[in-house]
C-alpha cells in the first residue's frame, strides 16, 4: 500500500516549514520506502505499519500546533511492492 499524505499546522502563522519538517522527520525515521515533494509526503508499506507512521507523523505536529490538518490518499493494492518507484518509472517510459 502506498499512502500520500500532508500534515499542515493551524494557528501557527504562515511559515510551517518547521512543523512539517517535524513530521517527514518521523517518515524517514520509520524506515519505510518514502518520498516527499512540495504537497505531499508518499510512504509505502503494509496497511498497520503506514497507518503508525501516519498517526506518529500528525501527533509530531500536534505536539507543537493548536489544530492540525490531514489529507490523506491511499492505493491499497496487495501483492505490489516497490510501487512508489515502478509507478513512477511506467510514467517516464511512457514519456521517452
Amino acid at each position: 500500500m502506498i499512502v500520500a499524505f500532508s500534515v499542515t499546522p493551524l494557528g501557527v502563522g504562515e511559515e510551517v516549514g518547521e512543523y512539517v519538517a517535524d513530521a517527514v522527520r518521523v517518515v524517514r525515521e520509520s524506515g519505510l520506502p518514502n518520498r516527499t515533494d512540495a504537497m505531499f509526503t508518499s510512504v509505502e508499506g503494509e496497511w498497520d505499519e503506514v497507518m503508525d507512521v501516519v498517526k506518529r507523523a500528525v501527533a509530531a505536529v500536534e505536539e507543537r500546533a493548536p489544530r492540525v490538518s490531514l489529507v490523506l490518499k491511499a492505493d491499497i493494492r496487495p501483492g505490489v511492492a516497490d510501487g512508489l518507484t515502478s509507478k513512477v518509472e511506467t510514467v517516464e517510459r511512457h514519456l521517452a
